[in-house]
């Protein structure tokens, strides 16, 4: 998944509370996205970065680094979501189109994720 927002939005909050739930990091702060071979989008980490992640008011933390991924969800943490059952979106990253989610700023936003990723989302 491809986390967006401006710095200090809590992206590297979501992304540690999600790997918290088992998942892992491709990368943080800085993000290299490429479309692959397949024509496919990629994801992946510069090296000088690989395997670390910031949390605010603890330091630099060491991850097990992982990637290149295929991300298949986009969240923008700058856009506050205000529908209940927010409508279907989409997002276009070097022509490959990913699901978009908006910030719903509640504490059940990673595990709400990780069901979506998991389940997938029916359509009101």
């Amino acid at each position: 998944m491809l986390i967006t927002g401006p710095s200090g939005s809590g992206k590297s909050a979501l992304a540690l509370e999600l790997m918290a739930y088992g998942c892992d990091l491709v990368a943080d702060d800085r993000t290299l996205v490429y479309v692959g071979a397949d024509g496919g989008l990629r994801a992946t980490c510069p090296a000088a970065i690989a395997g670390l992640i910031e949390a605010r008011g603890v330091g630099l933390l060491e991850a097990r680094p992982t990637g290149p991924a295929a991300p298949c969800l986009a969240v923008a943490l700058d856009r506050p979501e205000t529908e209940r059952l927010p409508p279907k979106r989409c997002v276009t990253y070097l022509g490959c189109s990913l699901p978009l989610l908006h910030n719903i700023g509640t504490g059940h936003f990673a595990p709400a994720i990780l069901q979506y990723l998991k389940a997938g989302r029916r359509e009101p």
